[in-house]
């Protein structure tokens, strides 16, 4: 009888050495000290899928209901588990914040619209939560995970740009090493928001890599380009990519500061024909405008998306990631989400 009990006893002891548990996720504590950081992970048997559905100028459709929408799986229709279009839903914000020497021409103009984008996403209430990494030359948590969006605001304000920059080591980062809120990555989702150009040049991570690791934690990312008008960016394709391939989009606030200014003559050019001259009080104010514009439609999406959840009914295969599709029973509308997801394979 004792033997058989040892036997069991090792056999449970050996099952629960093999299985994979995923680490417990802890709600922000911002006045205790930081817990020690773990990979973060998520187990998906069930996808989520955050959606924006504009009409042909942009403006958000805000008005569908669950039979408005299909949701395809590898090709296969999938039964919609949950849907939900309340504005304010939880969200988990990672504010990333370019701190490279490409970023001191307007510097100060950066740095308001991302304090006035963390005061609006994180307005206090516990079901809003975020973080703050600045990258330069390497990137760092400035703040980690928390309700109190005054203590984002305060270490943005004291920040100061300066050297390379490791964009791609910042999106690693915020989907690794940070605390966890309970419920991610479902209630809250995540969003991360970067305020920069799209440009890398000291990373250790490749962008290929962060973008499968931002697919395998369900973070969708947003950005606010901080590319100049009338200069090339060949870095702005890889914005791009990493915001569309999660479900995310690019605003660019300095394309265009003063289209609307009287005289404006639409092709730069360094003789001076710009209707606003660099340096004077006009062409600040418009660069701000153009700044604070982005951030409210940023935050507006955040806050306005349609959340459908399901668990993926597919033939079991090796691919590991697998492609999704949303349809909208709506002609003349332009729907974003995620591309695709990667399956939980214990």
């Amino acid at each position: 009888m004792s033997v058989r009990v040892v036997a069991c006893c090792a056999l449970f002891v050996s099952l629960c050495a093999w299985a994979q548990v995923p680490p417990q996720a802890t709600p922000p504590a911002p006045d205790h000290k930081p817990i020690p950081k773990s990979d973060i992970k998520v187990q998906v048997n069930e996808v989520i899928v955050p959606i924006t559905v504009t009409d042909e100028k942009g403006r958000f459709v805000s008005d569908l209901d669950q039979k408005d929408f299909r949701i395809l799986d590898e090709g296969k229709e999938q039964q919609i588990q949950f849907f939900t279009r309340e504005r304010s839903q939880p969200v988990v914000v990672g504010f990333l914040v370019d701190l490279s020497n490409a970023s001191r021409l307007h510097w100060k103009n950066y740095q308001d619209a991302a304090v006035e984008l963390a005061l609006n996403l994180l307005p206090g209430d516990p079901k809003f939560s975020g973080y703050l990494i600045g990258y330069s030359n390497a990137a760092e948590l400035l703040v980690d995970t928390t309700t109190d969006s005054e203590k984002i605001a305060e270490k943005l304000r004291k920040s100061k740009p300066g050297g390379g920059s490791t964009l791609y080591d910042a999106i690693y980062m915020a989907c690794t090493s940070r605390k966890l809120v309970q419920g991610e990555p479902i209630e809250p989702r995540r969003v991360v928001v970067v305020i920069g150009d799209g440009h890398d040049n000291a990373s250790k991570r490749t962008l290929d890599e962060v973008l499968e690791v931002a697919q395998r934690n369900l973070v969708t990312i947003y950005a606010v380009s901080t590319q100049a008008f009338g200069f090339n960016n060949p870095d702005e394709k890889n914005l791009i990519k990493l915001a569309e391939e999660t479900g995310g989009r690019v605003e660019y606030p300095l394309n265009s500061p003063y289209s609307d200014v009287s005289g404006y003559l639409s092709k730069p050019s360094d003789d001076g024909n710009y209707a606003l001259t660099v340096g004077t009080g006009g062409y600040a104010a418009a660069i701000a405008s153009g700044m604070f514009k982005s951030i409210a439609n940023v935050a507006g999406e955040v806050t306005t998306q349609y959340i459908i959840r399901y668990t993926p009914d597919v033939p079991e295969s090796k691919k590991q990631f697998r492609n999704i599709e949303v349809k909208v029973a709506l002609s003349n509308v332009k729907v974003r989400a995620r591309k695709g997801y990667y399956p939980y394979n214990p």
